[in-house]
């Protein structure tokens, strides 16, 4: 693998790699690009797209957070709604009052929004899961309750807990509020990562096929 870098105070915040696509093996350039986050610090950004198979990939890596961690929050108003979230490709969201749970694949992708914005991203899930079983009423019905719940959460009318959860230690939520902690190696391990991984004990290759949501019925605590 390669690296390009220019000259400067621009080299120390982005630069490129050059790698083969793991797809169709054309050449593959990955852009890097550093930030700061306020109360939180460093992340690179990393974003890449084949030009030949469209392959593409977006992941935040925290630069100061490696251990397996745990974030925890009570959405109890319209101000907590805009504290800030990274998800990274490893993280699991879950909202423990709703039965839901949001766990990556390797199709996932990274991305940086806020409270409302991953309760509108789930109550997209939930719209589309209800569609799947408007032959089954009774999930149908849980569907449409959700949805209404999820609203009422999207305007600070209801109370919730978010967790997210990364065995890489790359996701996130930033708030004053926010009540976080290292999981134990027990913990991270039974969490799904959304990558490719290799079990040297069974000699078996495992993969995350794609972005798992569980959003009608869940007995997580």
């Amino acid at each position: 693998m390669s690296t390009d870098n220019d000259s400067g105070n621009e080299s120390r915040d982005s630069f490129e790699t050059r790698t083969s696509c793991p797809l169709c093996h054309e050449e593959l350039v990955v852009k890097w690009q550093g930030d700061e986050i306020p109360y939180f610090g460093e992340v690179m950004y990393i974003t890449t797209s084949c030009s030949n198979c469209g392959f593409r990939f977006a992941d935040t890596m925290i630069m100061t957070q490696k251990d397996p961690v745990r974030f925890e929050l009570m959405v109890e108003g319209l101000e907590d709604l805009n504290a800030r979230v990274i998800r990274s490709t490893s993280g699991t969201i879950r909202i423990p009052d709703l039965g839901i749970d949001v766990e990556p694949g390797s199709v996932s992708e990274s991305y940086i929004t806020n409270i409302e914005g991953i309760l509108e991203r789930v109550r997209s899930v939930v719209v589309t899961a209800t569609e799947w079983v408007k032959d089954e009423p009774e999930a149908h019905e849980r569907g449409l309750e959700l949805q209404g719940m999820l609203e009422k959460a999207i305007q600070g009318e209801l109370p919730l807990k978010v967790i997210i959860e990364d065995p890489l230690g790359n996701s996130a939520i930033i708030s004053e509020k926010v009540i976080s902690r290292t999981l134990s190696a027990e913990e991270a391990a039974n969490l799904h990562s959304g990558m490719i991984v290799f079990d040297v004990d069974s000699s078996e290759l495992e993969m995350d096929s794609s972005e798992k949501v569980q959003p009608i019925g869940n007995d997580y605590k």
